[in-house]
């Protein structure tokens, strides 16, 4: 990324022309992805927010420091109206707007009143943000029996599969969904050196490709092999990645390799996310055709949250091994059945009436 250099935009004098005014826009904008590279923000990132801020600027058709919540109102109504954008892109793009207004706030409102003699506004304030849309009841997952029908019967078929290699890899991968809430890039994107048999009692998985907070890069961390991970990892780096190729002992070589081979290298390339989720697809298509089309990788996060819930881990550990930021996203991810509130009511009872028996020596 280029970032054009920037003079100092503490002056007393004011903006008259508009080739002043254009610069002085222009600078307002560099500032800020200035300011974002310096927070850790990446570059790719950097680029769409970039995009989103000029197309705000040529839909206003005036400068930024002018812009009132009625000029956002009509942006944002022109986004969905008129040009048909889900409601998560317009969700995304009024997010960048707030934050650069923000930006523009806390740094340069004083600059802006004394060089323009605008007063500058927030134009997007709590009557216009959209909110972010709540989806999750589009992943409520399948039963219990129903996943271990589907894991089951993949599993049995493994040794007679037409290829075995591309099916033993998609069946660890969703395995790893289920059994840790891993996401699909993060899974292809591990190495056979992120496997660690030898930290904790049952070995950890450092995920190096956790996905960041908003505007930030990736955000690593330790997922515990719970749920027989350790042993389904074994299986896999014993009998099964050898037979991909004599990388099987490089530490950086790809956990989860392709069929295709690098022309350079000769050695395997890594998995594309693209084909672990068609794997997936048809696996779910052949043994659990209800489910067809909405079974995906992340409704099997969805499941590995829920089940470990329902199983009594804590909703902070479950935030920890999904590498939520937040909490509250966290329990987006909890579906339990219709009788869930009755039996936590029940145990909670059955916890009291222990202590006080302890207390009373009943």
């Amino acid at each position: 990324m280029t970032l054009a250099v920037v003079r100092s935009i503490d002056s007393p004098r004011r903006l008259r022309t508009a080739a002043e005014l254009e610069d002085f826009e222009q600078e307002l904008v560099d500032q800020y992805a200035l300011a974002s590279a310096a927070s850790g923000v990446t570059d790719g990132q950097i680029r769409k927010e970039r995009y989103v801020l000029f197309e705000f600027v040529r839909f206003l058709g005036e400068p930024v420091w002018m812009c009132q919540p009625g000029d956002a109102d009509r942006y944002l109504v022109h986004l969905r109206k008129d040009r048909g954008l889900a409601a998560t892109t317009v969700a995304d793009k009024a997010l960048v707007l707030a934050q650069f207004f923000d930006f523009l706030l806390t740094r340069y409102q004083g600059d802006i009143h004394a060089l323009t003699g605008q007063v500058l506004v927030q134009p997007i304030d709590e009557f216009n943000r959209p909110p972010k849309p709540y989806t999750a009841n589009a992943r409520v997952p399948p039963s219990d029996g129903d996943v271990e029908a589907l894991f089951g019967a993949w599993r049995e078929a493994l040794p007679s599969a037409r290829k075995y290699l591309p099916a033993a890899r998609d069946y660890l991968a969703a395995s790893l969904w289920r059994r840790t809430g891993l996401r699909i890039t993060e899974t292809a994107m591990l190495d056979i050196r992120d496997w660690r048999p030898d930290l904790g009692e049952l070995g950890k998985l450092h995920v190096r490709f956790g996905k960041g907070s908003h505007r930030r890069g990736p955000k690593a961390r330790m997922v515990p092999g719970i749920n027989e991970v350790g042993q389904l990892l074994r299986w896999w780096l014993v009998d099964v990645r050898h037979q991909y190729g004599d990388d099987w002992d490089d530490p950086h070589a790809p956990l989860l390799p392709s069929e295709r081979r690098d022309p350079v290298t000769g050695r395997c390339e890594r998995i594309g996310t693209n084909a672990l989720r068609n794997g997936l697809a048809a696996s779910v298509e052949r043994w659990l055709p209800r489910w067809q089309g909405r079974l995906t990788p992340h409704t099997l996060r969805h499941y590995c949250a829920s089940s470990l819930y329902e199983r009594g881990v804590d909703l902070k550990a479950i935030q920890e091994l999904l590498g939520h930021s937040w909490l509250q996203t966290t329990t987006g991810y909890i579906h339990v059945h219709d009788k869930h509130i009755e039996h936590a009511w029940a145990k909670a009872n059955e916890r009291v009436a222990a202590r006080l028996r302890e207390t009373t020596g009943g």
